[in-house]
Formats: structure tokens, sequence, C-alpha cells
């Protein structure tokens, strides 16, 4: 009887329609189905997840196991009896004296630390600066300053050239990050004579800022450069890690205001990461989603302390910093002191935000995920849609970044455009670049990224705007030379939305962090409703400055500072082992066991990073991995952020650019055949687009045109040969007046297209073709 129910056709009953009662009974076994097959997926995945963090463990212990053996054999290989008196003598010399000035610079920096609060923490940059516009002085004041970047001695800077404004994160730390050193994003953009000018921000948030208030100020910054530089492009925008959002959100919010945008380690997809590789994201789930930061926040009197952000990154790579950083500066304190407290000097920078703000970011971003989505929004029913951003966006990351991996980098592409086609309908430039190893504050702090990847993007972003829409990955080889002589190559590979999939490992597992932020949600309100009156009650201004007082980060640092009087005693120490120093040599075996020990704690740090990492996610996936917590989460995991459009053909900008596929000129003509040629080709180097670029803003008849005309004439060329690819070809002639015309645009494109032995094979077929094409068409309008 249940077969013959569930199956009509076969058996009693078929032919006859389904009662509602084998409908309700249908939905009952398709549930059940559904909850047994996702118990089963659940199960299998815990055994692979199980299973790959077992391999990588296993690794880990039997590489340590290796480095152990060669660290006794090469112990044993630099021990020489005879002048082991010796050694012991000037090894004891060395370290004592190297523990004096080692614990000198802490010192040190425990001053620095407390003068630069004294002095109000302002921003660590290399340059001199002046402030243009102070947020607190704004209608809706914010802690927020536009700064003036000075040009140093010896450089000019063209006010007509573009700006470039730098965002850096507020996520715990002050500003300046992006310019505390010459070879900086500062320094490659101003020494190559653009105007520079830098968001900076105040320690404490203004009462009652929001990060809506932050956005609109911003957008009066770019109002104010706007009016500086009367003749120059619009400014280029770069965000980096939190400032790229940041970036974002205001180049959304504002599409009339921004030039090309970059971001550089930005994390835009916070739910997105392999297994086991990016340990982070699991963290807010673990830890209660918003919840925990609203507590802080209440106790803190409604204020978010950003040392809490610094103690979650450096607990990432504990190895890294609670170890090797500090034995690297014991290890080569001569030599090493300088850069440590450089660094030192942003990185005890200790910043608040607002609990508005932390709420917001949490509930829109690192919780909520809603940023990508298209569901994002400072106001009910007012939503952040990124696609209303109009400029070029340039995403750089890298693989050895653990805080924003490529795939949180990269994946809102494929959140927001169903494909490639639907980026260049849309009439927008993606571009990604991608590093191999660099770590999470190397991509907007190394010297060498900076000389390398920022210098290639700073060169090259005047010219991007000049590519036709579309999604490129930014590629760039060295080809000759070292250090500031080195020459390289740029080449803009066309990718497709598949290229961005392929980053990550799946995105099945997104769907337990929805479920996150569905328990947050109401982890939040239960709070809210219970025990938050009481928290707030009892918190006064002065427990919040104890509390803020008391975070380990501030205590560390005033406790290893000339406040603690033993600090002091030690000064004279530090001066005698200055004075007499004799470091050891370096193949002393001592010194060669101190480096053994310490790469021996260092793995020993790195075994338990493994073992907690590999414990959150296990545990993360016990928990949220289940089928009732997908069930739970399965709203929120919906996208939301795409248009239910049937086909692209029916937009309007897709019925009036095929419209015009037979009107124009010289312009369009000679665009189209340059995307042609971009197409056959499958990249576009650097050279052609310098090439293409110059051509547009200096020949006629594109320099007389506007920037708007321009880039609508390059729009609607690509949908053109996007859709009409055939018809695209063999109506040029069309578009080109006589003979003499054809041949111009020819001579143009080929100029473009540079020498023939450059050219790959469908590009040679391309360039014959259109030269037959229009030597045709020339040909018979001369006989004519």
């Amino acid at each position: 009887m249940l077969t013959s129910t569930l199956r009509p056709d076969l058996g009693f009953g078929a032919g006859l329609p389904p009662s509602a009662e084998s409908l309700g009974l249908h939905a009952r076994v398709d549930a059940w189905n559904r909850m047994t097959t996702g118990f089963v997926k659940w199960q299998g995945e815990m055994a692979n997840l199980t299973m790959l963090h077992g391999h990588a463990l296993a690794n880990r212990l039997s590489g340590m196991a290796e480095a152990n053996r060669e660290a006794a054999t090469k112990a044993w290989t630099a021990s020489h009896p005879s002048g082991l008196a010796e050694d012991v003598a000037a090894y004891a010399v060395d370290a004592v004296q190297r523990w004096f000035l080692y614990m000198d610079t802490l010192r040190e920096r425990g001053n620095i630390f407390l003068a630069h609060e004294a002095a109000g923490q302002p921003p660590v940059l290399y340059f001199a600066h002046e402030t243009v516009v102070d947020g607190r002085s704004l209608p809706r004041p914010v802690n927020y300053s536009l700064l003036k970047i000075l040009p140093p001695e010896g450089v000019r800077v063209d006010p007509d050239k573009r700006p470039f404004v730098i965002i850096d994160p507020r996520a715990g730390h002050g500003a300046g990050i992006g310019g505390f050193k010459s070879d900086s994003q500062v320094g490659i953009a101003i020494t190559n004579g653009h105007p520079v000018y830098f968001v900076a921000f105040h320690p404490e948030p203004e009462p009652g800022q929001t990060l809506g208030d932050v956005t609109q100020a911003e957008a009066e910054f770019l109002r104010r450069i706007a009016g500086l530089h009367p003749d120059a492009p619009k400014p280029v925008v770069i965000g980096n890690c939190q400032g790229g959002w940041a970036g974002m959100l205001l180049a959304a919010s504002n599409p009339e205001l921004t030039g090309p945008l970059v971001m550089n380690g930005a994390p835009l997809s916070y739910w997105s990461g392999r297994n086991g590789v990016n340990p982070m994201r699991y963290f807010g789930g673990l830890a209660g989603g918003v919840l925990p930061a609203l507590i802080l926040s209440d106790l803190g009197n409604g204020k978010f302390d950003g040392a809490n952000l610094v103690l979650n990154f450096e607990a990432l790579n504990p190895g890294k910093t609670w170890w090797r950083k500090y034995y690297d500066l014991f290890d080569n304190v001569d030599t090493e002191r300088d850069r440590f407290l450089e660094f030192e000097r942003w990185w005890s920078g200790f910043f608040f935000m607002n609990e508005a703000e932390i709420r917001w970011i949490l509930e829109n971003l690192f919780i909520g995920n809603k940023l990508g989505r298209g569901e994002a929004s400072f106001a009910p029913g007012e939503f952040v849609d990124l696609r209303r951003i109009s400029q070029p966006i340039v995403v750089f990351a890298s693989r050895g970044d653990n805080i924003t991996p490529p795939e949180q980098a990269l994946n809102w592409i494929s959140d927001l455009y169903r494909d490639e086609q639907e980026i260049r309908v849309r009439g927008q430039r993606i571009i990604y670049m991608i590093h191999e190893d660099v770590g999470h504050l190397g991509l907007f702090v190394s010297g060498k990224v900076a000389r390398r990847e920022h210098a290639q993007i700073a060169s090259t972003i005047e010219m991007i705007e000049a590519l036709a829409p579309g999604l490129y990955e930014m590629e760039v080889v060295e080809k000759s030379g070292e250090g500031s002589a080195a020459t390289f190559t740029v080449d803009f590979q066309s990718r497709t939305i598949a290229d961005i999939a392929s980053q990550d490992d799946g995105r099945e597992d997104e769907a337990e962090f929805a479920a996150v932020s569905r328990l947050s949600s109401l982890g939040q309100e239960i709070y809210d409703l219970s025990a938050r009156p009481f928290v707030q009650a009892a918190v006064t201004p002065a427990s919040a400055r104890a509390y803020f007082q008391s975070h380990p980060l501030r205590r560390r640092r005033r406790l290893l500072s000339d406040r603690n009087p033993v600090m002091s005693m030690l000064v004279p120490g530090a001066d005698l082992a200055r004075t007499y120093r004799r470091p050891a040599r370096s193949d002393n075996p001592f010194k060669v066991m101190e480096h053994l020990f310490a790469d021996a704690v260092e793995r020993d740090w790195d075994l338990y990073r493994d073992l907690r990492d590999a414990t959150y996610e296990l545990t993360f996936n016990a928990i949220f991995g289940s089928p009732w917590m997908h069930r739970l989460g399965e709203a929120a995991s919906m996208p939301a952020g795409r248009d239910a459009v049937g086909s692209y053909r029916d937009l309007p900008e897709v019925r009036e650019a095929l419209d015009r596929m037979e009107s124009g000129g010289l312009a369009e003509a000679v665009i189209r055949m340059m995307i042609l040629l971009a197409r056959a080709r499958g990249s576009v180097r650097r050279s052609r687009l310098e090439r293409s670029n110059d051509l547009l803003s200096k020949t006629e008849p594109f320099a007389s045109l506007s920037e708007q005309a321009r880039t609508r004439i390059i729009h609607d060329q690509t949908i053109i040969i996007d859709f009409e690819p055939d018809r695209a070809f063999s109506t040029l002639p069309r578009l080109l007046d006589g003979a003499k015309e054809r041949e111009r645009a020819l001579e143009i494109v080929l100029n473009v297209a540079g020498p023939r032995r450059e050219m790959n094979a469908p590009t040679k077929d391309m360039v014959d073709r259109l030269t037959e094409l229009l030597g045709e068409e020339a040909g018979r309008t001369s006989a004519a």
C-alpha cells in the first residue's frame, strides 16, 4: 500500500490524482530522506576532516623528529673538546651581554608605548604630513582625519596627476602602516609624482559614531580632494585589510567619487576558506558570535578595546609572535633593535571602537557575511550593493596570508556575479593578483612587495581603465635586474568565475556559518533582554578605565618600562654591554646549540598551534555541521546578491548596445578591433595596455572625448562582441567612412598590437582577418 500510495502510476490507484494525504506523506518521506542523507554526509565529512588533520599532525611529528635528529648531529659536529673552555667563556659573555641589550630594548619599547600613548598615538608615518580635514569638526563627528603627505626633498608632485588615497586598517592598531617606511605604498605613489592622501584616525571614537558616519566622512574627504585637484582624474582608493572593505563601502555608497580601487589583504567573503588551513574563521562561532564583543563593549562602558583584536592576531601563530620574534631580537640584538622598535611603535598602539561600530562589523561582515551578498545596510531598506561600483577593482591577496586567505578576498565575486559575462555586461573590470607566500602584514608592509607588486599596480593603475570590461588575473614576472633596478613584465590574463571557484576547495561548508549567524542573533537577543541591563548598570567610567588598563598587552608593556624600578636598574648593565661588546663566533658550539634549541621551541609551539586549530575545526564541525544546524541556518545561507534576470539580452544596456552595432565611427571601430585582438590573445600585456592608453588619451578622435564617453564606447563594444561576435566582425567596415579611414583604423590598431613577432598564433590570425576585411573594403571603396 505504501508503494502504491507513493507511486500512483504503479499498481493500485494508477492514473488517479494524488490525494492531500499522499502528498503529505510524500513531504514527510522526503524530509526524512534529506535528514538521513544529511546525517550520513555529516559523518563522512567529520571522518574526512579527522583524517586530514591526522595526516597533517603525523607529518608535523615526523618532521619534528627528523629536525631534532639533525639538530643533535649539528650540535655534536659543532663541539670542539680542545677549545671547550674558551667556547664556554666566549658564549657566556656574549649571552649575558645580549640579555642586557635585549631587556633594554624591551624597556625602550615600553617607554615608547607610554610616550606614544601620552602624545595621543599619532599616525606612525615615515613621511611629513599635514591635516586637510579633521573629521571631528564635521556635522556628524568621527575620529577620522584626512592627511596630505608632503613630498620628501627632491620629489616633485604634479597636482594634475591622479591622487592616491590610502585607508589603513582600524583593526585594533593605529594608522600609518601603509606608509611607515620609504619603501611603502605612500613612497611608491609620491615618488611617481602623485598627490598622496592618508586616512588616519584617533584612538577614541566620537560619541555616537557609527560605520555609516565614517563612510560619509570618507566621502567628504574625497570631495575635498576633488576640490584641491579639479583637473586630476578621480582618486585611486587603496584599502589595507579592514581598510579594503571600508573602501568598498565608500565606493558602493558614493560611486561618483572614487577612481580605481585597490584592496590589499581585504576580507569580503568571511565564511570562505579551505578545510584544515584557515582556522581563524571558526573562532567567531565557537566564541558565541557577536555576544563576546557586546559583553566586552559593555565592560568598556560602550567602547570595544582593539587590544582584544591584536591579541587574537598574535594567538593565530604563537610560535612566531610569542617566541620567534623575541628570540630573533635576542639573537641579533646588535642589528635588529631599531627595526624591532620601529614596528612595535605601530603594533603597540591600541585603538577603540564604539559598541555600534564593532556590532555592525560583526553582524554584517564577519559573522553575518552580508556585504558580499548585498544584504549589508547602514539604515533599514538601504542596502550596500557592491555592483554599484563602476570603477576598476584590483584585489591583491596571498596564499601565505592566514588572516585573509585568497578565498575570503575573492569569493565575493562569484557571490555577486553569475558568471564573467555578467561582469562584462555591467561594464566592470575586476583584476586580482595572488602572491604565493607573503604573510598578511607583508601585503602592505614588506619593502620587497612594495617595490614589486605595489609598484606595478601604481604604474598600471592609470591604464587599467583602458581594459575592456571583464575578469582578469594580473601576473608580475621579473624580467631582469635586482632591487630598485629590477624590471618587470605585467600581463592581464582573462579569467572566469570558475577560476575564482578553483581557489577554494568547495563552499558547502559555508552552510555551517549560516547557523552560527542565526544562533549569534538569538544569543544577542537573549543577552539584550536578560543580563545586559545589569551589566551596563554596574559599569562606570572608572571601572572601564581599569578594565582597559588591565589588558595583558598593556600590562606587559608598562611592566617592561621605566615605570618599573627594576627595569631602570638594567640600564647600566646595557651600557656596559654596548661599550664592551664581545659577540661570540657564529660557529661557537654553544651558539649553534642555542639556535637549535630556539628552533625546537618554535616547532613545539607550531605543534600546539596545529593541535589547537584541529580541535577548533573538528569541534566547530561537530556542533554546526549537523543537518539540524544546516536547517537552522538555511535562510541565512541563501545567496541574496544576484538579480533574477532570465537572459542578459533582456537587459536595457545590452539591447541598446546591440542596437548601436552599426552606428558610430572611427573611435567605435578601433576600440572594437582592439577588443577582438585582446579576445584572440587571451591576455593583455602592459606594454600593449600602455599603447592603448596613450591612444585613448592623446590621439584624436579619442582625446576630445570625455572619460565617461570613452568608458561607454568600450562597454558597448564589449557587449557587442560578447553577444554577436560574428556580426561585430562583419559590420566593422560600416563604421568607417571610405578607404582612407579604414586604412587609418587598421594602422592605429596594428601600432597598438605591436610587432608581429611578439604575437601568438590566434592574434596573428585575427590581424590577418582584419587586414583582409578592411583591405578588401578599402579596395572596393577606391574602385568605386
